[in-house]
């Protein structure tokens, strides 16, 4: 994953992505009540989006919601990022359900309907969806899917039906499962998600499996690379905190670290990188500027190298500008790796209701073609299909 930084944004404030909502559809909410399992994983029925065909009357109605995967600013450090999936109006669950029936029985396989459906839902109405669907043939629509498709079509339906926290647990799973590790999974997973996606990701990952996560992190990862996982899956970032007096400090042995580069360093290194908040980071790496007189990450990249260079490198790209991160690693995704498809599946999946708009302003800004062009150009069929719905296409930039 060697990184040309003439293509990185220098100069980004963070992003962070949306805040939690305390309404009932948040996930946040979901994973304290009581609920039912369907194709291996738990969810709950939300109140604001299990409305049964009837449209929300009120504008109070409409923002709550809206409220559950809209972005929004929270403070001055926070860009405003915006997803490609939002709450479909006039929701009908049973209509749904019944049409995603329809196209799932027999011999044959509406896949065009499938896409119509479950790419024009929020995740929240997925659910809903689902529950609709068992109550209405008695079968599990995810054990459905699982049946009736096949190769990566199958991954991106599947996937789609997953809540955030449980889809992030399966990838990390399946990440660390068998021989090998999938060590950019792992990256793109953990460097980038907040305090709060973290905590209901190591929950959902403990009741899919039954393990720890931070225990099967400890034991498929070594060295200083799984010292700054396990760091990064404690979720004990700071929030919101900055300290100028500080910043200086940090930036010192930051400089340090990558000068002297013992074990002490890198602990010392990983530590400020996974503990300080955001906003604390975008002091101490301008500090790190006038210090020595070199970007932070061309640093890290003359100081260290393998996987825990990569996991510090994305570390700092996601403290600068996530979604400009995650148009970096599609590109690398689709072009460096002959279309790496988990990598494209996963990028596209988890960040659809999140940055996912905003993902595909930087990678047309960086790459010159947008992520339409390129996805169209390597996949194909359904499955091409699929991923261009969720990208919401930039069909007339193609």
């Amino acid at each position: 994953m060697g990184l040309d930084f003439a293509q990185l944004l220098v100069g980004t404030l963070p992003s962070e992505g949306p805040a939690q909502c305390g309404c009932p559809c948040s996930p946040a909410a979901a994973m304290g009540r009581s609920a039912r399992m369907i194709g291996g994983w738990s969810f709950t029925s939300h109140g604001t989006c299990s409305t049964s065909g009837r449209a929300e009357t009120t504008d109070r109605q409409q923002e709550k919601s809206e409220a559950v995967l809209t972005p929004r600013r929270r403070d001055r450090w926070t860009l405003p990022v915006q997803g490609t999936i939002f709450p479909a109006p006039n929701f009908n669950p049973m209509m749904d359900a019944q049409m995603l029936g329809e196209a799932l029985q027999g011999f044959g396989c509406d896949k065009d309907l499938l896409i119509d459906i479950l790419t024009q839902r929020c995740n929240a109405q997925r659910l809903v969806i689902a529950e609709a669907y068992l109550s209405t043939f008695g079968r599990d629509l995810v054990s459905d899917l699982k049946e009736k498709l096949s190769n990566h079509f199958k991954e991106v339906m599947v996937g789609l039906m997953y809540p955030p926290p449980s889809y992030d647990a399966h990838e990390l799973w399946h990440a660390m499962k068998g021989a090998g590790t999938d060590e950019n999974c792992l990256i793109d997973i953990l460097a980038s998600r907040t305090n709060g996606e973290i905590f209901q990701m190591r929950e959902a990952y403990y009741l899919q499996y039954s393990r720890d996560l931070q225990e099967d992190i400890y034991s498929e990862t070594s060295g200083h690379f799984r010292d700054t996982l396990v760091n990064l899956v404690q979720g004990t970032r700071e929030e919101g905190y900055t300290d100028p007096a500080t910043a200086a400090q940090d930036a010192m042995v930051l400089w340090e670290s990558c000068q002297k580069r013992t074990g002490e360093h890198k602990t010392l290194l990983q530590m400020i990188l996974c503990n300080k908040s955001y906003q604390q980071l975008w002091l101490v790496f301008q500090e790190f500027q006038t210090i020595s007189g070199q970007d932070i990450v061309d640093a890290i990249n003359e100081c260290y190298d393998g996987s825990f260079q990569e996991l510090l490198v994305a570390i700092v790209l996601c403290v600068r500008d996530k979604p400009g991160y995650f148009a970096y690693r599609l590109y690398s995704a689709i072009h460096d790796f002959g279309f790496h498809n988990k990598t494209v599946i996963r990028i596209l999946i988890a960040r659809s209701e999140i940055d996912l708009m905003t993902i595909r302003k930087r990678y047309k800004e960086r790459y010159g073609k947008s992520l339409f062009h390129d996805i169209k150009h390597f996949a194909s069929g359904h499955y091409e299909k699929a991923l261009l719905a969720i990208c919401a296409g930039d069909a007339d930039d193609y």
